[in-house]
């Protein structure tokens, strides 16, 4: 710690000896995540306790990040840094030394002693998860400083950083099975086939009579060698003449009608017969019970009141929460836009499991206002951003009642706390995704990159011949040189680095998409830092990387018409989707970025800005 600091922390402290309360500032941040400056400028009338915040002291774009990606922007904020500080610079790295694809955000590291005993593996030291993301987080900081902190739900903090606050892990956060949620759909329809989809998989129901038996796949179990899923069995008898069945679980039974959703049923899954299981808890909803059997059950959740991985600081935290509130998602982003894009729930399903995200996330916060004092909370909420996704353009009522549910927040934001300094703040802005840009096909049209075999198009990076390839994309923004002596088989030799890179640039920036007269490119840029993709590609408005690419996939076209139910996005060049900054206090207009944001939090507490530590 820096003698300013240490300075700050003492005269913190003597404050609190003297319980000079109002001497300790009082700041509320909301992190509205993907909150639209232009959006929010059309709907101002419906939007009243937003207008109010922004009579009060002011209303402005914030500049977002290169690229404009959550995990990016929020890890910035959370740090006070770049990318090329904090090493996130996509939501999918690769390992240039494997040419493996992973999650920028965490890892999960084995126990390095095992035990072998016939089918199982017991463990003899603890594995853990490892977050990613570089950087001391700016609340650890104030923590140390003697301000009370309360951080809920915070992207790109799992596990949770350590502090002596309060706060509740986000985005990154897994469900139970260690994705970042997987639906089940059980269905006795014969047009819905059985498979697997993103996100999610499709189950054909066993019926027997009026009963029907769900398999529900749990989390792979670690105890045994071939890591076979745990599973419960979900008992459903269905009443022959009305809509209606009850549904068992263990010990939970539950009665529930067509199109009715389920609270949230607990479940154990035994791992080691009674030596060993791990707690989780589902929400069930009902399509259809007649004449076919079609019922949704989301991702298994981490149970906050038995957590399987670690879910805050202090680890009683998430219980203290469900004791208060109930229990509530707490999967990183539990929207489930993977069943609507798999056609598993229709619009207004997904708004209604939305909703219920909203309703319990929301509730949170309203707890934590109700006893907030002094110091720092920041709550953040993703229910903005992932309604965007689905219905931007498409349905603007079903966003614009999810930025009215926002807008009730900083009412009562308001109301519980008025001389607190109110922030309200989001990571980035949207745009349309109308057009899917096959990066890796684009590259290999331009005679960079090479198939072993012209009839493997859909193959990812094991489908390549790095021997006669320069250039690849992976990730929504990333793309990088086959580099000599950094990846496995590169090419390219360092004194031809920049060469490359600068005709590589330029040409990307001139790409046309024919059939549309339109440049899909507005921006590329060259990023820094250990880790850096060589060029982030910053797509125009109504553009983006198509799925394919993320995972280093090149199909036959280079563009073609985005027929996803996903039709909003971000993922383009960072000057045309900023995000917002309003505050109840008066500020000058210069231009801000989300690092501004962190610097302004850590002065009001008598902090210095980040570089000057």
């Amino acid at each position: 710690m820096s003698s300013r600091t240490l300075l700050a922390a003492l005269g913190l402290a003597a404050m609190t000896a003297c319980s000079k309360r109002a001497e300790v500032p009082r700041i509320i941040v909301l992190g509205i995540d993907g909150m639209d400056p232009e959006f929010v400028n059309r709907h101002w009338s419906q939007l009243p306790n937003l207008a109010r915040l922004r009579d009060q002291g002011g209303f402005q774009p914030l500049n977002t990040t290169i690229p404009p990606q959550s995990p990016v922007a929020w890890s910035t904020f959370i740090t006070g840094g770049g990318p090329e500080a904090h090493g996130v610079f996509d939501f999918v790295h690769r390992d240039p030394r494997t040419l493996s694809i992973f999650s920028s955000l965490a890892e999960t590291v084995e126990p390095k002693w095992k035990l072998p005993l016939g089918q199982w593996e017991l463990p003899l030291s603890s594995g853990h998860v490892r977050l990613l993301r570089r950087g001391k987080a700016f609340w650890q900081t104030l923590s140390e400083a003697g301000v009370p902190v309360t951080v809920i739900r915070m992207p790109n903090n799992f596990p949770p950083a350590e502090c002596e606050g309060l706060s509740l892990a986000g985005m990154g956060t897994p469900d139970l099975s260690g994705t970042f949620g997987t639906f089940t759909y059980f269905s006795s329809d014969p047009a819905d086939l059985p498979r697997e989809v993103p996100g999610g998989r499709i189950v054909r129901s066993e019926t027997s009579g009026n009963r029907t038996v769900m398999r529900l796949e749990g989390p792979a179990n670690s105890l045994r060698r071939d890591r076979r899923p745990a599973i419960i069995e979900i008992e459903a008898d269905v009443d022959p003449q009305n809509p209606v069945a009850r549904f068992r679980a263990g010990d939970a039974v539950v009665l529930l009608k067509e199109e009715e959703w389920s609270g949230w049923i607990r479940a154990r899954f035994d791992l080691l017969g009674p030596l060993a299981s791990t707690a989780g808890m589902f929400r069930i909803y009902v399509r259809e019970l007649h004449p076919h059997f079609r019922v949704y059950v989301s991702p298994i959740n981490v149970d906050p009141e038995d957590p399987a991985v670690p879910l805050s600081t202090p680890s009683s935290y998430s219980r203290e929460l469900a004791q208060a509130v109930g229990p509530y998602y707490t999967q990183g982003i539990a929207e489930d836009t993977a069943a609507l894009r798999a056609g598993v729930l229709d619009a207004a399903e997904f708004s209604q499991q939305a909703n219920l995200v909203a309703d319990e996330h929301l509730k949170l916060l309203d707890h934590e206002l109700r006893r907030f004092e002094r110091g720092l909370l920041f709550f953040h909420f993703f229910g903005v951003d992932q309604v965007s996704h689905m219905f931007w353009e498409r349905s603007e009522p079903q966003v614009l009642a999810m930025y009215r549910r926002v807008d009730a927040a900083i009412g009562r934001a308001m109301a519980a706390a008025p001389d607190a300094e109110l922030i309200v703040m989001s990571d980035h802005g949207f745009t349309s995704f109308d057009r899917a840009m096959h990066l890796n096909r684009w590259l290999r049209r331009e005679g960079l990159l090479t198939r072993k075999d012209d009839a493997a198009n859909s193959e990812g990076l094991e489908g390549i011949d790095w021997s006669r390839t320069q250039a690849y994309a992976v990730g929504l923004n990333a793309l990088y040189l086959n580099l000599a002596g950094r990846e496995k088989e590169g090419v390219v030799a360092e004194e031809n680095r920049e060469r490359i890179l600068e005709s590589l640039r330029e040409r990307i920036l001139a790409a046309r998409d024919e059939e549309k007269g339109a440049s899909p490119v507005a921006a590329v840029y060259r990023p820094k830092g250990d880790g850096a993709p060589d060029l982030i590609v910053g797509y125009a408005a109504g553009y983006r990387a198509s799925w394919q690419t993320a995972l280093g996939q090149a199909p036959e076209a280079v563009f073609e018409d985005n027929a996803d139910a996903w039709i909003g996005d971000h993922c383009v060049a960072s000057h045309l989707v900023p995000g917002v900054f309003a505050t109840n206090r008066k500020f000058d207009r210069r231009e801000r970025g989300l690092a501004d944001i962190t610097t302004l939090v850590r002065t009001r507490f008598g902090l210095p800005p980040k570089e000057q530590e």
